[in-house]
Order: C-alpha cells, then sequence, then structure tokens
C-alpha cells in the first residue's frame, strides 16, 4: 500500500538518482551535510521523495563508466526556480558502518569512486556512515513544484512547503531482483539475508 502524497524529500545528486533507476545500484552512503542538525545524518524518514540535487557532483568523484551520465545528467534544461521530482523511496533497511574494508567491498554497488566513498567514511570518524538499502518507485507522471529559498545549502531532509502527489507508482526492480541485490549487500556487510 503506498501513501496518495509525500511532503519530505532527501536530496541526493541527479546523477545518483538516475543510477538509482536504472535499477543498478539500490544503497545510498550518507554521513551528512554541513547544515545537517547536529552536522550529522540521521535517518529520519523511512518512505520519501528523492530531490535530484546538482551541487557538488562531479566527475572525479564518480567511476569513468558514469561520466557520460554525469554529462547527460548536467546538459539537461532545468529550471533554477523549480524542482521536478519523478521517484519516490521506501527505505529497505539503514546498516551503520565504521569499517573501511566492508565499504571497499561495496564498490561494485555504487557509481562512487573509491576515494571518494573512503572520504565520506572518514568524515567526522566517530560517527558511523550510513548504508541506506531503498526500494525506488517510479512516479508515473513527475510533479514540478516551485523551489524555495528554504531548500538550499548542505542539507539531507528537505520538507517541502506542500504536499507532492505521488500518483501511480511502478517500482524501479521486481520483487524478486530486488530481493536479490538486498541480500547480495548484507551478505558483503556479513549480515543475514533478509530471507533465508
Amino acid at each position: 500500500m503506498f501513501p496518495a502524497e509525500c511532503r519530505m524529500s532527501l536530496k541526493e545528486w541527479a546523477v545518483t538518482v538516475e543510477a538509482l533507476d536504472k535499477g543498478g545500484q539500490i544503497i545510498l552512503l550518507r554521513k551528512g551535510g554541513i547544515r545537517e542538525e547536529g552536522r550529522d545524518f540521521r535517518v529520519l524518514h523511512p518512505e520519501f521523495l528523492l530531490y535530484p540535487s546538482y551541487e557538488h557532483q562531479k566527475k572525479d568523484l564518480l567511476k569513468e563508466s558514469y561520466h557520460k551520465d554525469l554529462s547527460r545528467v548536467l546538459a539537461q534544461p532545468r529550471s533554477a526556480d523549480s524542482i521536478t521530482f519523478s521517484h519516490w523511496a521506501r527505505m529497505e533497511e539503514a546498516i551503520e558502518l565504521s569499517d573501511q574494508e566492508k565499504l571497499d567491498i561495496l564498490s561494485p554497488h555504487h557509481i562512487w569512486t573509491e576515494d571518494y566513498a573512503q572520504s565520506r567514511l572518514h568524515w567526522k570518524p566517530s560517527h558511523p556512515l550510513s548504508v541506506m538499502l531503498l526500494r525506488l518507485y517510479r512516479m508515473d507522471q513527475p510533479v514540478t513544484v516551485p523551489y524555495d529559498p528554504a531548500y538550499s545549502g548542505c542539507t539531507s531532509w528537505v520538507e517541502l512547503s506542500s504536499s507532492v502527489s505521488l500518483g501511480r507508482l511502478t517500482p524501479v526492480l521486481p520483487d524478486e531482483e530486488f530481493r536479490n541485490k538486498v541480500d547480495q549487500v548484507k551478505g558483503l556487510l556479513g549480515l543475514e539475508p533478509a530471507r533465508l
């Protein structure tokens, strides 16, 4: 059962949203933005819109095979006065990670360079990195809303000034394929699979 609308969103690089949409990636690595409350990332909401962000994404932070994707994303027309939402996510699980070896093992499951992923882990080393396993859904009709200056800055969670109608949601990955990807990631981290 899905909600009819959603007001909470999570900022993520537009190129990452595209990778999630293609189904090659189901994880996000988060540690927090400069404007985060307490400067720490916390998984506050289990369901949210993905807010495509264009700040900070650079080719040298992505594996070479994703450079063309970034160029294409940056070339797409967009307005500074609005935000278009096309995906809604439900978090399957959040895993805290402090071990670089385990983070390195996850490299085939995300688009970022090992150096960039490690920099996220080592920023504020006393705090763990959140590995978010997401079930992503496409909205049948993207929804564009006015940009509000309150949404700006390096913060992860953005509560929109009004709710976004989700319409019909379609999972990016079939159930079986998604479960297999979740089990792969958890297996690499030495965790029990979600099913036996």
